[in-house]
């Protein structure tokens, strides 16, 4: 029985190391709900829809040799004119092994990892916002290859920018 016990562990811990991006764990590093103009809001919302903006950002750091930890940061605000409806900011975060070659790492972090937390993240959102008294709010997917593209460009301009100003003096 021992013998099955340890070639099932061997061949579960292969599976991971085999794997592109193993999940170790999912959690909420930090959450915050306001809802400042409780209860008058409610009825101004009975006469306007509230405008919805919603930000987003993905960051990455290393815990040890192939582990690390992608953090999806989600801030949504809803007004209704210049009220605040609520304001809710969530840190998500997930701790994984990530077996990919280093010339996609920074890739698997900032967009695989970030789409792994995303349904996890927007359900939190959904309750929050439920159990604040508000419609649930069912957030749009959000394009991860985008927003690190546009991360990619911004780097390359600020180094262009900085290889100019030391050019010039």
């Amino acid at each position: 029985m021992s013998d099955d016990k340890d070639t099932a562990q061997a061949a579960g811990e292969q599976q991971a190391n085999q794997n592109p991006i193993a999940i170790n764990g999912l959690y909420t590093k930090d959450m915050s709900f306001e809802a400042p103009n409780t209860p008058e809001i409610f009825g101004k919302m009975q006469n306007a829809e509230p405008k919805i903006g919603v930000s987003v950002d993905v960051n990455a750091s290393r815990l040890n040799e192939n582990t690390f930890e992608s953090t999806l940061q989600l801030r949504v605000e809803a007004k209704v004119g210049d009220d605040t409806a609520f304001l809710l900011e969530l840190t998500y975060s997930g701790n994984f092994t990530v077996n990919v070659p280093q010339e996609h790492l920074e890739p698997a972090l900032l967009i695989e990892c970030p789409r792994i937390l995303f349904p996890f993240a927007r359900n939190i959102v959904c309750d929050a916002t439920r159990d604040g008294g508000f419609p649930p709010l069912m957030l749009q997917p959000i394009d991860f290859v985008n927003m690190y593209q546009q991360r990619v460009a911004q780097a390359r301009a600020a180094q262009e920018a900085a290889g100019e100003e030391e050019a010039s003096e």
